[in-house]
């Protein structure tokens, strides 16, 4: 039992090991920094949005201890990522996983590098998912919990199995108390979308809504129980360029049902930026029809 164990130890050490040289330090906020991913060879960098608080004068600490300035190539607050590029560096990115790598109960390692060195801190994946949208509307892949630590510092590091290959990115800026890792395949879609065109495209309308229940005739037409009413209508926002007014209730917008703020947020995706959209809407008792031009939310 006890050669089990030690096999064991030495598996996890070297896990570490072998992806320690990619794991930099992000000094782009006040206090404690984060960690980094290196996620190419010349230089590019992937950590949690919520770590980097200033868009320039950002240092990153190589694993050989030497520092060098990074530029901030892009952010999006709606998957915590954003993407840093180091001139000139290069190295070795971490091996990636897939999806067939991840099970409930498997060991893992979440690591960082808010010092000098690396520090690592071990659990287990204790839920997987289906994709989910997290509270500002970003899409997320999976939804990949853990029990570890996330100790200051390790949020922008990188979640790895026992293996040492890459699973996601560690962050405690999407839900309070409860240790998430965006997983590898919402982070290569944003990744690629922040180096192309420096964000990531989020519709807008400009309304603040509540959710209300339908009265029972109105839910039998329509087929849904709930819609959003709407409380709010920010000034010159195309909500009010279109005509929606204060006590109007969202019931669809594009043709998708309008249940959730959650619906609204997915209706309100990058590619319906600039296109006339239909919105139905409850007005006096009565259905009606609304063609709003979607805006993008900066």
């Amino acid at each position: 039992m006890s050669e089990a164990f030690q096999t064991l130890s030495d598996g996890l050490a070297g896990a570490v090991a072998s992806v320690g040289p990619a794991i930099v330090r992000v000094e782009a906020r006040r206090h404690t920094p984060g960690s980094g991913i290196l996620w190419s060879a010349d230089g590019l960098i992937v950590t949690a949005n919520h770590v980097v608080r200033r868009d320039d004068n950002i240092t990153i600490g190589l694993s050989d201890g030497q520092t060098a300035t990074a530029t901030l190539v892009g952010r999006d607050p709606t998957t915590d990522v954003a993407v840093l590029q180091v001139g000139g560096a290069t190295g070795t990115p971490p091996a990636r996983a897939t999806e067939a790598e991840m099970s409930v109960g498997h060991l893992v390692l979440a690591l960082g590098r808010p010092g000098r060195t690396v520090q690592a801190t071990l659990g287990v994946v204790s839920a997987l998912g289906d994709g989910w949208r997290t509270p500002m509307g970003g899409q997320i892949d999976r939804y990949l919990a853990t029990d570890v630590v996330m100790y200051p510092g390790f949020s922008g590091g990188p979640l790895v199995g026992a293996n040492g290959r890459l699973l996601g990115l560690n962050t405690s800026g999407l839900n309070q108390g409860i240790s998430l890792a965006i997983p590898v395949a919402t982070l290569d879609r944003v990744v690629d979308t922040l180096r192309a065109h420096g964000r990531v495209r989020r519709g807008y309308l400009g309304v603040s809504t509540q959710r209300v229940r339908l009265p029972e005739g109105v839910a039998a037409a329509v087929g849904q129980k709930t819609g959003l009413l709407v409380v709010a209508v920010e000034s010159g926002s195309p909500a009010e360029a279109a005509g929606l007014t204060l006590g109007d209730t969202l019931l669809s917008l594009g043709g998708k049902a309008i249940q959730t703020h959650e619906d609204l947020l997915a209706a309100l995706s990058g590619d319906v930026v600039g296109q006339k959209e239909v919105a139905s809407v409850l007005r006096g008792g009565q259905v009606q029809e609304v063609a709003v031009k979607i805006g993008e939310r900066e």
